[in-house]
């Protein structure tokens, strides 16, 4: 959560005028996706790694009050004193919190009593913003934190705001098919396998822009000679798997996986329910028929690693996955982003071009074979921020690429995601190395 350089704490910057800018377009940004809800939308928590959407507009206004109003605004005092129980997400070093689980149970304060919360502290953060012409250069990397921190929290409202409507009976939609997906691609690009040279690479974050701290500490790796897919895995390929049994097959299977789908009845991506002899899926516009054509998603790295294996393949590590999206040079504007509205994953067009749409970027997080460990170096950083991304190094993979929940200016080539090998809330897909 830093720059490759970054500037002495105790030094002074001056606050740029666009800062105040894109500040207000990410709060507006995170408004407008939960514009389509009901207020009674905004409660539920059907499932522990889903937060309400009131929850998330709250704890974002709650990280830039407690991390930058209360640092940097002289004489601000916090909008309500049990604010910071309610709204605290995993901070220790802040003290105690509502349980994760219990997030659902806030029926207080009531929706708009919320949306008042975010209007004080975006007030109070333009005030700040405005107003002052220098900052300490601590102030200029906690700014910039929250901001991503914010875009987090967006990409986690399109996907808990799709699993919390998925969960009623009447199947309701966020908000009409897009005309973009009722003429969807029936076919994309043909499957190759794109060959990458072995030897000593570097990986890791070396720009000047923003990073998260899991991105620090460049290193060389060694990786022999690889293939990956062009492409991300197509529900058709996927269906090909359904339909061999693959979910009845221990032999593909991780032990975990295997008691996991035995213990779940798992038969399917999550979402996915056979309709009228074919299959159909939940989706931001409501129960939909499978494209054939589009990326698989909402598959647990159990499933992704079981599929690799019955085709032959296997998952790629995330240095194998990062050496190959610098070597192909993949560019931002061929994947889907949250920015599209789309809020599903997209074939890649037959007819582009074969050496540029790679879909590296955008779509759906591409399981890889790699734990989340750090990095050779890491080095923790010291207070509450510290617990940002470094104690949940265990016990979790490695994702790349980001997702069409996604925004575009969030995602980067070194971009390191985490989730446990069995969520599948999240837009999670495939790509096969060899």
């Amino acid at each position: 959560m830093s720059t490759s350089q970054p500037t002495p704490a105790t030094a002074s910057v001056r606050v740029p005028a666009s800062l105040l800018d894109r500040y207000q377009a990410v709060r507006r940004q995170t408004e407008t996706l939960c514009r389509p809800l009901l207020p009674e939308d905004t409660v539920v928590q059907p499932i522990i790694d889903v937060s309400p959407p009131k929850w998330h507009l709250a704890h974002t206004t709650w990280f830039f009050e407690t991390f930058l109003l209360g640092e940097y605004l002289p004489g601000y005092r916090v909008y309500h004193a049990d604010y910071a129980f309610l709204f605290n997400s995993y901070y220790n070093s802040l003290g105690s919190r509502v349980n994760r689980a219990d997030r659902g149970t806030l029926s207080r304060p009531p929706l708009q009593d919320v949306y008042a919360y975010r209007a004080h502290v975006d007030e109070h953060m333009q005030q700040l913003l405005a107003t002052t012409d220098t900052l300490p250069a601590a102030f200029s990397t906690v700014f910039e934190l929250g901001l991503q921190h914010e875009q987090q929290h967006q990409e986690l409202l399109v996907t808990d705001i799709k699993y919390i409507l998925s969960t009623s009976p009447l199947a309701p939609a966020y908000q009409p098919l897009p005309a973009a997906l009722q003429g969807a691609p029936a076919r994309t690009l043909p499957l190759q396998w794109l060959s990458v040279p072995g030897g000593v690479h570097r990986i890791g974050y070396e720009g000047t822009g923003f990073c998260f701290d899991n991105e620090q500490a460049p290193h060389e790796v060694y990786v022999a000679d690889f293939s990956l897919q062009n492409r991300l895995v197509t529900n058709a390929e996927y269906i090909e798997f359904i339909e061999a049994g693959g979910y009845q097959d221990f032999r593909y299977w991780l032990g975990e996986g295997w008691d996991l789908v035995q213990a779940a009845h798992w038969e399917a991506p999550l979402y996915w329910v056979r309709k009228d002899n074919g299959w159909h899926r939940f989706t931001h516009s409501g129960l939909q028929p499978v494209n054939p054509a589009a990326p698989v998603t909402h598959v647990s790295f159990y499933e992704a690693d079981a599929y690799a294996h019955w085709v032959g393949a296997r998952l790629p590590t995330e240095q194998e996955w990062e050496i190959a999206a610098r070597h192909f040079a993949p560019r931002a504007a061929n994947g889907t982003f949250v920015e599209s509205g789309l809020f599903d994953p997209q074939p890649v067009s037959p007819d582009a071009d074969p050496a540029q749409c790679h879909q590296l970027l955008g779509d759906v997080w591409e399981w890889t074979y790699s734990a989340y460990h750090p990095y050779p170096g890491y080095e923790r950083a010291a207070g509450a921020l510290g617990e940002y991304n470094g104690k949940f190094m265990i016990n979790q993979m490695v994702l790349r690429g980001g997702s069409c929940a996604t925004p575009e200016s969030h995602i980067r080539l070194t971009y390191r995601n985490f989730f446990q090998a069995d969520k599948r809330w999240q837009f999670t897909g495939i790509r096969l190395a060899k």
